[in-house]
C-alpha cells in the first residue's frame, strides 16, 4: 500500500505524505496488530519511527511484543479514537503529545485523554527496560548466589 507496483512511493498513502513522513505517533483501528507476525510488526514499526500506537484494542501477541520493544500502546474509547482520527486529519497542525508519566495525550487543541498502563510496564518503559536489563537490574543479587554455589561446591 504504501509503493506503487514500480517500487516508487504511493503518494496517497498516508505516511508518505509530508505532514506525517516522521510520525512517531501511529492511530489505529480496532484490533492492531491481528495477524503481525510475532516481533516484527514491532520491529517495522520502531525502524520507521513509531513509538506509540494509539487504537481500542490490540492483538494480544503484538501488544506484549510492543512494550518488549521500547513501543507504548494505548487503549482509548472509540470516541477518543475518533476524536483523534479528527485531530490528526489537521496535517501538520496535528501534534499529538504523550505524557507516559501523567498517562495523557495532549491533543492539538489543548484537550486531554488520560489513558491506563500497568505500572511495572510504564516502570520499564520509562527506564528503558527489556528483559535483559530487567535481569542485569539483579546482577548484585544474582553475582551473590552464585559465589554461594561456588562455596558449596568446594565444601
Amino acid at each position: 500500500m504504501r509503493y506503487n507496483e514500480d517500487g516508487t512511493e504511493n503518494p496517497d498513502f498516508v505516511l508518505n505524505k509530508p505532514a506525517y513522513r516522521k510520525s512517531e505517533i501511529l492511530i489505529a483501528g480496532d484490533n492492531f496488530g491481528c495477524g503481525s507476525s510475532r516481533e516484527h510488526a514491532p520491529w517495522a514499526l520502531l525502524d520507521f519511527g513509531i513509538r506509540c500506537v494509539i487504537s481500542t484494542s490490540f492483538a494480544d501477541i503484538f501488544y506484549n511484543n510492543s512494550f518488549k520493544n521500547g513501543i507504548l500502546p494505548i487503549t482509548v474509547s472509540p470516541q477518543d479514537l475518533e476524536k483523534l482520527f479528527d485531530d490528526a486529519d489537521r496535517g501538520s497542525n496535528a501534534t499529538l503529545t504523550i505524557d507516559l508519566e501523567k498517562q495523557e495525550i495532549t491533543g492539538p487543541d489543548g484537550g486531554t485523554i488520560h489513558f491506563e498502563i500497568d505500572p511495572f510496564r510504564k516502570h520499564c518503559l520509562l527506564n528503558g527496560l527489556d528483559d535483559i536489563g530487567l535481569t542485569l537490574e539483579k546482577g548484585t543479587s544474582i553475582d551473590a548466589y552464585e559465589a554461594k554455589l561456588k562455596q558449596r561446591e568446594w565444601a
